[in-house]
């Protein structure tokens, strides 16, 4: 009989911890995320399509979409005049552009204006287009951005949550890319 009692107070500990799990998404906010902007991330976003991993690289292989990384680029350290500086390779999923920090939740008007024109170069202006939105798995960054573009007018927009490091987990390919060049950059 005592085994029938654990068996019974192990499912009702399941059962009781049910809610707790479907609550470690937090509800989507009426406006951009600006602090804290790795934490977990809402299940949804009104307007846009998210994506499982499986949906992502379905739309990757058929060249469907376009890719959109917005994860920041770690600022250059202040060196010592003469000191070599390499940056970390960044990693994506291939064929994607890099639109780096883009996804704050409030964005100088230069910083806006690349995001618009990466949008423009890769959409071939086209708000139709089916833009992926993403950066790292619980980042904020992508959220915002994929609520920006939809903001922009672009109707086909999806949002892949759980970025690089799902594409990652999955074992799909990832390549080393360079930033989108800003205006004014080489």
């Amino acid at each position: 009989m005592t085994w029938l009692r654990a068996a019974v107070a192990a499912a009702a500990m399941l059962i009781a911890a049910a809610p707790v799990c479907a609550q470690d998404k937090p509800a989507e906010p009426d406006d951009y995320r600006t602090e804290n902007y790795r934490a977990p991330v809402p299940a949804t976003l009104a307007g846009v399509r998210v994506l499982t991993t499986a949906e992502a690289e379905a739309i990757w292989r058929d060249k469907s979409g376009a890719f959109i990384d917005v994860l920041p680029r770690p600022p250059k350290p202040n060196l010592p005049a003469g000191t070599v500086w390499r940056e970390r390779p960044h990693l994506d999923i291939p064929g994607s552009i890099w639109l780096p920090d883009t996804g704050y939740g409030k964005l100088a008007a230069p910083t806006e204006d690349y995001l618009k024109h990466g949008l423009v170069r890769v959409s071939g202006g086209n708000t139709a287009a089916l833009l992926v939105i993403y950066c790292q798995e619980n980042c904020w960054m992508s959220w915002n951005a994929a609520k920006r573009v939809l903001s922009y007018g672009y109707g086909n927009v999806a949002w892949y949550p759980d970025g690089t490091d799902g594409w990652d987990r999955a074992k799909l390919p990832l390549a080393n890319v360079e930033p989108e060049p800003r205006e004014g950059e080489n």
